[in-house]
C-alpha cells in the first residue's frame, strides 16, 4: 500500500485514532493511541516518546545503574520515527490503524540501543556482503483459564491450565478450544502475522505456532507482534497466555526457535547440490560463527533468570555447543532437504526473547563466521547432551552476562554502546532476583532451621 493510501485510510477511519508501539530492551511493546490528526502531522518526521522506555525494567522499576538515561538525565523525550511500511489494521479493534516505530538520536541517526535499529544495522551488514536474510521464529507458550485479575488475586499460584494433561499434537484438545485456535489463525492472518502451523505441544494448555518466514525485519516485526497479539486475542475468551521460558520445573520449557537462511540473487546460498549434506561452504561458515559466538552473546537469546531453567538436559532445549543434521538435542539443527527450504534452526532461543535481539544475534554471529571463514566442527550424531567436546553453554544469566560484558566479539558485532546498556540491564535483573525471598526458600528453611 502506498503512503498516500495509508494516509487516506488513517484520515477516513471512524475511530479518529492510531495505535503506535515501540519495543523496549526486553521485547515488551510499549505504545499509545494518538489522534489521526497528530499522526498525520508526524508520520514523515518524528514524535516524542519518553526515554524511560530504556530506563526501566519490564515491571516499570527505574534502573539505578543505567548510563543512557535515569534520574541523572531527567528522563527527557526521545525521538521516534514511525515506519510506514509496518502499517496494519487491528482486526480485534475494528480495523484501527497500527504502526511500529523506532528510536533515533538528536541528530536523526539510529539510536544505538534501540532493538529494531540494531537489527537494521545487521541487515545492512548482510547487504554489504551481498546477502538478504530470510528468517522466521516459532513459539511455544502456555495458556491458562485466567484473567489478569484472577492471576493477581491468586498471586500467580494454582492457575488453571487451558486444557489438562500432556497431549502434544492433539486433535482432541485443538477441537476442544477451537474458538481460540480459529481466532488465532484468522485474526493473526488479518493482522499480517500468517501462520504456517499451529498445534498443541506436550504440557497442559501448551501451544506451538510457526510463523511464515520472510525478510528478516518483517519476520522480527511479526514475531514481536505475535506475542502481544496472542495475549490480546485470548483476553475476551478468558485465556491468559505466557511466554515464560520455564513455567514449571516439572514440565518442558517454551522455545522460540529461529529459522534462518541467506539468499543472493533469488538463490538460497545455504544449499549445495555437491556437498554430501547439501550444505554450502557459506552455510558451514555461518554455523561455525554461531557456535563460536554463542557463549559470548547468549543473553540476547536467553535474557532472563528464568531462561536458564529451560536450558537443562532432557527438556528439549540444548546445553552444549553442538550442531547436527535434523537433530533436536543440539544447539543448531541443520535442515538441508531442499534448495528452497535449506536452513538453520537455532534451538537455544527461548520464547521469552526480544525477537529483534534474538534475530540480530543469530545473523551477526553467522556473518562473523562467514567473514572469518571459521571451520565447522564435526556434526553431533545422537544425543547432543552427551557431546561436551566443544564446551557447554553458560549455565546462568550471571555467567552469560559476565562473558558478554567482557567480550570483544560482542562489542565488534553490536557496538560498545549497545553492549554496555544491554549488560547493565541484565545486571539489574540479577540484582532484582538476588534480593527476593522465594517460595522455595520459605518451604525449605522456615520450619526446619
Amino acid at each position: 500500500m502506498s503512503n498516500q493510501a495509508v494516509f487516506e485510510y488513517v484520515r477516513n477511519h471512524p475511530s479518529g485514532r492510531v495505535k503506535i508501539a515501540v519495543a523496549d530492551i526486553d521485547g515488551v511493546l510499549r505504545g499509545k493511541y494518538i489522534s489521526s490528526e497528530k499522526f498525520l502531522s508526524v508520520a514523515q518526521s518524528n514524535l516524542g516518546f519518553c526515554d524511560v522506555i530504556f530506563g526501566w525494567d519490564m515491571a516499570d522499576v527505574a534502573y539505578d545503574n543505567g548510563t543512557y538515561t535515569g534520574w541523572h538525565s531527567g528522563y527527557p523525550d526521545a525521538k521516534v520515527q514511525i515506519d510506514l511500511n509496518s502499517f496494519r489494521k487491528i482486526p480485534w479493534e475494528n480495523g484501527t490503524p497500527f504502526f511500529l516505530g523506532e528510536f533515533i538520536d538528536a541528530a536523526g541517526n539510529p539510536l544505538a540501543i534501540c532493538p529494531r535499529q540494531l537489527l537494521r544495522k545487521l541487515i545492512g551488514r548482510a547487504a554489504n556482503m551481498g546477502y538478504s536474510a530470510q528468517f522466521s521464529q516459532e513459539f511455544e507458550w502456555f495458556n491458562f483459564q485466567e484473567t489478569p485479575e484472577s492471576f493477581a488475586a491468586k498471586e500467580g499460584r494454582n492457575l488453571t491450565p487451558l486444557t489438562p494433561g500432556m497431549f502434544g499434537y492433539s486433535i482432541l484438545r485443538s477441537s476442544e478450544r477451537n474458538d481460540f485456535f480459529a481466532a488465532l489463525f484468522d485474526q493473526l492472518k488479518a493482522f499480517d502475522i500468517p501462520l504456517e502451523g499451529l498445534h498443541t505441544e506436550t504440557g497442559p494448555g501448551v501451544y506451538e505456532a510457526a510463523i511464515t518466514y520472510g525478510e528478516i525485519l518483517s519476520a522480527a516485526d511479526r514475531a514481536i507482534l505475535f506475542k502481544t497479539s496472542v495475549k490480546e486475542i485470548g483476553y475476551p475468551l478468558g485465556i491468559l497466555a505466557t511466554f515464560m521460558a520455564k513455567v514449571n520445573e516439572n514440565l518442558p520449557g517454551c522455545s522460540g526457535h529461529v529459522h534462518q537462511s541467506l539468499w543472493k540473487d533469488g538463490v538460497n546460498v545455504f544449499h549445495s547440490d555437491t556437498d554430501p549434506h547439501q550444505m554450502s561452504e557459506t552455510m558451514q561458515y555461518y554455523l561455525a560463527g554461531q557456535l563460536h559466538c554463542l557463549p559470548e552473546i547468549l543473553p540476547m537469546v536467553a535474557p532472563t533468570i528464568n531462561s536458564y531453567k529451560r536450558l537443562v538436559e532432557g527438556a528439549w532445549a540444548p546445553t552444549t555447543l553442538t550442531w547436527g543434521l535434523d537433530n533436536r538435542t543440539v544447539a543448531l539443527r541443520a535442515l538441508t532437504g531442499g534448495a528452497k527450504s535449506c536452513r538453520l534452526e537455532t534451538r537455544v532461543v527461548g520464547s521469552d526473547t526480544n525477537p529483534y535481539l534474538a534475530m540480530a544475534a543469530c545473523l551477526a554471529a553467522g556473518l562473523y563466521g562467514i567473514e572469518n571463514k571459521l571451520p565447522l566442527q564435526a556434526a553431533t550424531k545422537g544425543n547432543g547432551y552427551r557431546d561436551e567436546s566443544h564446551g557447554r553453554l553458560p549455565k546462568s544469566l550471571e555467567a552469560a552476562n559476565q562473558a558478554m560484558k567482557e567480550s570483544s566479539i560482542a562489542k565488534a558485532l553490536f557496538g560498545e554502546t549497545f553492549v554496555q546498556h544491554f549488560t547493565e540491564t541484565r545486571d539489574w535483573e540479577l540484582r532484582q532476583f538476588a534480593k527476593v525471598v522465594t517460595d522455595w526458600e520459605t518451604k525449605r528453611y522456615f520450619e526446619i532451621i
